[in-house]
This record gives C-alpha cells, structure tokens and sequence, in this order.
C-alpha cells in the first residue's frame, strides 16, 4: 500500500534560526509558529491556537539561505515530511518530532525587516506574498 508523508506549513519564526556547520555541510534548525484563528459560534469572538513546530534544514544550500537570510519574526512557507526520532538524555529515552524542509519561501516583503532582504526561493522563482482574506469575509463555516 502507498503513503504519503508531506507537510505544508506557512507560519512565522519564534527566534533567530540556529546554524550548525560540519565538515560535509550546514544544518538549519528553527521554531515555526502556525496560527489557526476562527469565530466561536457562541460567543462570537474570535479565537486562536497557536502551534510550534520545530523545523530542520539539511540542505547546505537551503541552510545558507536560511543563514543569510531568514530572521526571527519573518513569515516563511515549508514544504517538507514530518520525521519523529528518539534520544537519551540523562538515561531517559525522549522523543522529538521535526519537520524536514524540502523547499522553503520567505513571504516577508523585502525590506520589511531590518537587515533582512526577502530572497528568491531556491528555485528561482519571486517569494509569495501572504495575504489573508478580505476584511468583509466572515469565517462562518459549519465545521
């Protein structure tokens, strides 16, 4: 039987991406914070949940780009697999799940971030800008 382990995120970073250079390459590891926001039925407020993600770039070049570029507070786009794995520390078996990135856009807008220009993605291609929807919408739906 076929499956499919792929993740889409799009969220901002909690703090500056952490870079780890060995011999062979570059790793980049980073927090990612996703906000889901929606109208209780009841109170008609609005309400929100935030999740933390903890990302991992293990291409040399997507992590230099990453270096370069990525900053505490910008608003990224991820395509990559989830990837859960174990350690030992202090004799206890603990467990970490992360998401390996296999494409990574900045949706910041150039210049919005001190110090931190908005690239083009690794392929070439002009960063995507966020945009949520219109003010007059409404999120009524039944689910």
């Amino acid at each position: 039987m076929a499956s499919v382990n792929k993740v889409i995120l799009i969220g901002n970073l909690g703090a500056d991406p952490v870079i780890k250079d060995f011999p062979n390459g570059s790793i980049a590891e980073f927090s990612l914070a996703t906000t889901e926001t929606w109208k209780d039925r009841e109170s008609g407020e609005r309400k929100s949940i935030t999740d933390w993600h903890n990302v991992v770039v293990r291409r040399t070049a997507l992590a230099n780009v990453v270096k370069q570029f990525v900053k505490k507070g910008m608003s990224v786009y991820i395509e990559g697999k989830i990837r859960t794995r174990s350690y030992e520390k202090e004799g206890e078996k603990r467990y970490v799940t992360e998401i390996l990135v296999d494409e990574l856009t900045i949706l910041t807008p150039r210049g919005s971030q001190e110090g931190a220009p908005a690239p083009q993605n690794q392929a070439g291609t002009p960063p995507v800008s966020q945009m949520g929807p219109p003010d007059h919408m409404e999120d009524d739906l039944p689910f």
